[in-house]
């Protein structure tokens, strides 16, 4: 029997489930959700729905309204921008350090591993795997850099880079081989120790998918 301490709280649960959903795109932004919908999926009492969106607005990702439920907040072409110049500027710098120190062997299998699933999950459109497997590649790059708080940071923008990801790839699913194929090429110019050549093409991979970063050339500027 499964220890009642170690089972997660009604609250928790609401969290997690109403999270995925906004994280998946199931919740697109701008849905109006209410506690009594979730509170119906999950199979408990409204008051740890409540502390669920609580927490839900506290990280950006509801908005709460009083008597009418919550919305789910959409990303912002800035905070996009903002990701993206984050993602470059941390994954650049982990690729100069991988450069003197070298891409250890770890982290080359673990990256290997994810290019094999990224492929297989390219094979059948999964665009919600996908762009977690596509998470993980990206993040393993920071890590293979030994740098603990570049890691840490760079950990707290997964759920923004995989909400972007869905969102951008969704109407697309055609673009999963490519990506696969730009991560192998991003994976070869580490393994060489091309930092230069990473970082152009790294500009280029998320360029492709979401956008440029500045908010200027994107528009047109």
């Amino acid at each position: 029997m499964a220890d009642p301490a170690k089972r997660p709280s009604a609250a928790h649960t609401a969290y997690t489930v109403t999270k995925e959903l906004i994280l998946s795109g199931e919740l697109p932004g701008g849905s109006l959700i209410s506690e009594g919908e979730i509170a119906e999926r999950v199979c408990v009492s409204r008051t740890p729905v409540r502390e669920a969106f609580l927490r839900l607005e506290s990280e950006e990702l509801l908005a709460l309204h009083p008597k009418r439920g919550a919305v789910v907040v959409p990303v912002s072409p800035g905070e996009a921008a903002d990701v993206l110049e984050l993602r470059l500027a941390l994954e650049r710098s982990a690729a100069e350090r991988i450069a003197r120190t070298g891409l250890p062997d770890e982290h080359h299998a673990r990256m290997r591993a994810l290019l094999a699933r990224q492929r297989a999950l390219a094979e059948v459109a999964d665009v919600a795997g996908f762009a977690d497997a596509d998470e993980a590649f990206h993040r393993c790059i920071v890590e293979a850099s030994a740098n603990r708080l570049a890691v840490r940071f760079y950990t707290t923008l997964g759920d923004r880079q995989r909400r972007m990801s869905i969102s951008a790839l969704r109407p697309r699913p055609e673009r999963l081989p490519l990506l696969a194929d730009e991560h192998e090429a991003l994976l070869d110019l580490l393994r060489r120790g091309d930092d230069a050549g990473f970082a152009s093409a790294l500009l280029g991979h998320l360029t492709a998918t979401h956008g440029s970063p500045n908010p200027a050339v994107r528009d047109g500027g």
